[in-house]
């Protein structure tokens, strides 16, 4: 695909606007792009123009956007861009969109503190057995094979929740590797 991508940093404009739709969730909201420009005669920050764009996420992304952002909170948006034009009033006005693909809050401007999303398990699923299974694996088997094959699933604990994610734990069994000293939070 040829598709433009960019990359934004601003302000949350808007509430951001939650939906179910036939295609899945989506999220939008209007985001504000001000350009910050050194003028050297007065020795200060000055503000440029501001730019508004339209940021829509689908599916997971929109949900835990909708559940992590309020108006006015700094963000680094990455995704698509799509630049259309419109008839309003028997005007011609243009609109630009971006179709999110990572969103996250801007940690230059302030701090952040991440909690995983629980992942949908499937109804026939047993509890605490990994649903996916590999290539060759039947269901519930347990973690794909590949990079992560071979580590041994255990209790992790990642910020304040527990979590039995064998993604998660092969990031532990990564770290621990690398490192010298590994700290686990009960």
């Amino acid at each position: 695909m040829n598709d433009t991508t960019v990359t934004l940093v601003g302000n949350v404009a808007t509430a951001v606007e939650y939906r179910d739709t036939a295609a899945g969730g989506v999220a939008r909201f209007r985001f504000a792009v001000t350009a910050r420009r050194w003028d050297r005669e007065k020795g200060v920050w000055t503000d440029g123009p501001t730019s508004f764009y339209t940021v829509s996420a689908w599916r997971s992304l929109g949900a835990n956007l909708a559940a992590s952002v309020s108006v006015g909170e700094p963000l680094v948006v990455h995704g698509r861009l799509r630049v259309r034009e419109d008839e309003r009033d028997g005007q011609r006005k243009t609109f630009v969109d971006v179709a999110a693909l990572a969103v996250g809050h801007d940690l230059s401007r302030g701090t952040a503190a991440f909690r995983r999303a629980a992942r949908p398990l499937r109804a026939d699923a047993e509890p605490g057995v990994w649903p996916g299974g590999g290539p060759g694996a039947e269901p519930g088997e347990g973690p794909p094979a590949g990079p992560r094959a071979g580590v041994a699933e255990r209790d992790v604990t990642l910020g304040p929740a527990p979590d039995r994610d064998p993604w998660a734990v092969a990031a532990v069994e990564a770290a621990a590797e690398s490192t010298t000293r590994l700290v686990t939070v009960p």
